[in-house]
């Protein structure tokens, strides 16, 4: 199903976070990072200045990024469960 969020909405499917460091080491699971991952999955159209000007959000599809845990709106499309963000809830991107 495809699905279309409005304005300044992003929609992320949640990946799972490192679970030890880029040396190897182990992170116990009550020391993980206070955020989460995900992939953005679809995005809206942009958001809407106090004039109604539009302006483009500057995450994109397949975008890897980080949020604060328990942000947003859980939601279940097609038996795959998802976050619906507003741009501003998302901290950054990941590169590689």
């Amino acid at each position: 199903m495809k699905t279309t969020v409005l304005l300044d909405r992003v929609l992320i499917k949640k990946t799972e976070a490192e679970k030890s460091t880029s040396s190897g080491l182990l992170i116990a699971s009550g020391l993980a990072n206070p955020q989460d991952e995900g992939i953005v999955v679809a995005v809206g159209e942009g958001r809407l200045t106090s004039k109604d000007i539009l302006v483009p959000l500057a995450v994109k599809v397949d975008d890897r990024v980080i949020f604060q845990k328990g942000a947003g709106i859980p939601v279940k499309i097609d038996g795959e469960e998802l976050v619906v963000l507003r741009e501003y809830e998302i901290y950054g991107v990941l590169e590689e």
